[in-house]
């Protein structure tokens, strides 16, 4: 029976797939064919096409109000890398079967695939009863005792507990709401149910829109989302993918059946390939679609080339972003056979657990103090801007809190002062703000520093990687390596032209290809070359989220009551201060460059501003091993606006002479800002006592 191209795909089940369809009827121009964009767009009556594939090329997306459509909402057109991140509304409406949400619904080998479901009802099962309203999460769909079914698993008291579903089980099952984010791209892809429409809801954007923003401006509410699928087809002359958009007008006949599918070519992409078994490599394939960009390798692989797949494998990447302080920053996946040099940067770290999570065991860290903190508790340290730290370890401590004696988790340091060090305790919790001095004027491996240091870790390229024509890297002024992560490679080279080889990613690169029956000439591949791929902000998200789990500081104790007391304000000389600063323990004697911010300071409260790159430098001078330089600007008066960037400098290769400065004027700013801040506790006092 014939239908319509977009009643058909909808309904149809990709697990189905191929299809061959035949068109029934339709309005095409000269040709089988109109291409436009990109898409084939006409398709002449009796054409016979086979169905590979579709994919959700558009959204159709409606304003929504009470899990309703507007009536004063206009339909607008959202591209797939529309920018935003969304949260997904859970559908009211149940599914009444564990079929029905398996035919509907993906559920893939990704954490995008693995939906959670509830029922209103006890499911009771031979050794396991799940609960009415317990969150039950579907990992996968296959074959149990000669029976179709759904891989499930419960998590009670952090323990997981698996268990099948037969797809024929029957009830109610309703959707669990969801707290991740999503870009709209990964919704088309994974979120959005067959013969279903989808809502978000905006929760972040990420970027401004280039072109007009169709949605209302400062939109921050929900959106119906209805999907147009790109549909991917073999005909039988052509040796390339046609692309049709499910809303065409014409009509279609499934002849599956009746039709030898045998008779056209048959597109892999590279994830079928990747499912290949081991020994079915070296294989020899022809692209049919080849993926856009003109960096090597993908400006080889263009549609009709022939390549050699020599194995399948899993690689190491480093995942670096670009440091900087406004957006978008760039984002890269390193290979560890990159062959440059990278230098350290200073880290900052916000908190006291940041300053936990960054210690080790290899060198003792030395961090100096950008920002004051008060401590509600007399036995912890109250922080100062300027104060230097060496952290030592985490421990408990007991404070006394509304009362009552409490233990909380705290991080040990030693104090540097002029001429000796002093043991303190800072909270946990402490939000306050701190910059690492660095003595270490070392140039690393990629592989050296995953090995010695924890991540996130920051650098600048010091040599770039010669081996390559282009070092992306050594253009970018400073990275911080966030996290090594493993992903699925291809190993390709030409097969006309063998001279070297090429890994390429098996889910970030949209190419197809169709395998010959030639032999390969040679088994052993030639030589490797990995390249520094750049990855977008989307794919950066995808990378990032799903990877590992991010680690959350300890909760914080009740808050200190506010205080009614005014900010001190007070003037602090114009002139630029510097501070010493004391050399860690058996640290070589360095100097080292000033500090300078990169963001304007809201100066209601004094800061100290230190530079991103720490310049190290031997003083030959002095071989006594007392102390270090540092030279630190204090920000200049005080105003409610922010003040400009400061603008970094760079390395210089003669040696500078730098004044040391008695560390006394440092030690009377923050007398001066004590002595204000305790006449006002006092005027405060005294007004109480006046009432």
């Amino acid at each position: 029976m014939a239908s319509t191209l977009e009643k058909f795909i909808h309904s149809l089940d990709p697990r189905a797939l191929p299809r061959v369809l035949q068109i029934q009827s339709g309005i095409y121009f000269q040709g089988s064919i109109y291409e436009m964009f990109g898409n084939e767009c006409c398709l002449s009556t009796g054409e016979v096409i086979k169905v590979i594939g579709f994919k959700i090329n558009k959204l159709i997306a409606s304003i929504c109000e009470n899990n309703e459509v507007s009536q004063f909402s206009a339909k607008v057109e959202l591209p797939l890398n529309f920018p935003g991140l969304y949260k997904v509304v859970a559908d009211k409406t149940p599914y009444v079967s564990i079929e029905e949400i398996a035919r509907k619904v993906s559920i893939g080998p990704t954490r995008f695939g693995h939906p959670c479901f509830y029922s209103p009802e006890d499911i009771k099962l031979a050794n396991l009863t799940i609960k009415h309203g317990e969150q039950i999460t579907f990992n996968s769909v296959e074959e149990v005792n000669g029976m179709m079914a759904v891989n499930c698993g419960v998590v009670r008291n952090n323990q997981s507990h698996s268990f099948t579903l037969p797809l024929s089980q029957e009830g109610k099952f309703y959707e669990c709401e969801d707290d991740q984010i999503y870009t709209l791209k990964e919704i088309a892809e994974w979120k959005i149910p067959k013969c279903r429409n989808r809502i978000v809801k905006l929760s972040n954007t990420l970027h401004m829109w280039d072109s007009s923003n169709p949605l209302p401006e400062n939109f921050g509410g929900s959106l119906i989302l209805t999907p147009v699928y790109e549909v991917q087809a073999v005909m039988k002359f052509r040796k390339d993918i046609v692309h049709i958009l499910s809303d065409l007008d014409v009509e279609v006949k499934d002849i599956t059946d009746c039709y030898d599918i045998s008779s056209f070519l048959q597109p892999l992409s590279l994830e079928d390939v990747f499912e290949r078994t081991s020994k079915e490599f070296p294989m020899v394939a022809e692209i049919m679609e080849g993926p856009s960009g003109s960096q090597k390798p993908y400006n080889l692989l263009y549609t009709g080339k022939e390549i050699v797949i020599y194995k399948k494998y899993q690689s190491t990447r480093v995942l670096a972003s670009e440091i900087r302080s406004d957006s978008p920053k760039r984002h890269f996946l390193i290979p560890m056979s990159y062959k440059g040099k990278f230098k350290r940067r200073p880290r900052e770290f916000p908190t006291a657990y940041d300053l936990e999570i960054a210690r080790s065991e290899k060198e003792q860290l030395h961090v100096v103090a950008t920002k004051a903190f008060d401590s509600p508790h007399k036995e912890l340290f109250s922080v100062s801007v300027g104060d230097q730290f060496l952290v030592q370890q985490c421990q408990t401590s007991e404070v006394l809190h509304e009362g009552r004696k409490k233990l909380i988790d705290v991080l040990a340091c030693e104090q540097i002062l002029s001429d000796t060090y002093k043991k303190v305790l800072l909270p946990m919790y402490m939000e306050g703000g701190f910059v690492e001095v660095i003595h270490d004027k070392k140039q690393y491996q990629l592989s050296e520093i995953c090995k010695e240091f924890r991540l996130p870790f920051n650098v600048k390229v010091s040599v770039r990687d010669l081996s390559v024509e282009e070092d992306v890297l050594a253009a970018v002024p400073g990275l911080q390596f966030e996290e090594e992560i493993t992903d699925s490679y291809l190993l390709i080279s030409s097969a006309s032209s063998p001279v070297e080889s090429w890994e390429i990613p098996v889910y970030r690169l949209n190419m197809s290809v169709h395998l010959l029956s030639k032999d390969v000439q040679t088994v052993v591949p030639p030589v490797t070359k990995t390249t520094v791929e750049e990855i977008s902000e989307e794919q950066y998200y995808m990378v990032r989220r799903y990877e590992n789990q991010t680690l959350h500081p300890p909760p914080r104790p009740p808050k200190k009551p506010a205080t009614l007391a005014p900010k001190p304000v007070f003037a602090v000389p114009k002139q630029g201060v510097s501070d010493v600063l004391q050399a860690p323990k058996n640290f070589c004697v360095d100097t080292t460059k000033k500090l300078c911010s990169n963001q304007a300071a809201d100066v209601s409260e004094l800061q100290v501003s230190c530079q991103n790159d720490l310049v190290h430098r031997e003083n030959k001078k002095d071989m006594t091993g007392k102390a270090t330089l540092v030279e630190t600007t204090v920000i200049k008066g005080l105003t409610n606006k922010a003040l400009g960037k400061c603008e970094a400098e760079k390395e210089e290769e003669e040696e500078h002479n730098y004044d040391y400065v008695d560390e006394n004027i440092i030690e009377n700013i923050r007398k001066v800002f004590q002595d204000t801040t305790i006449r006002n506790k006092h005027a405060l006092s005294e007004g109480r006592r006046d009432i």
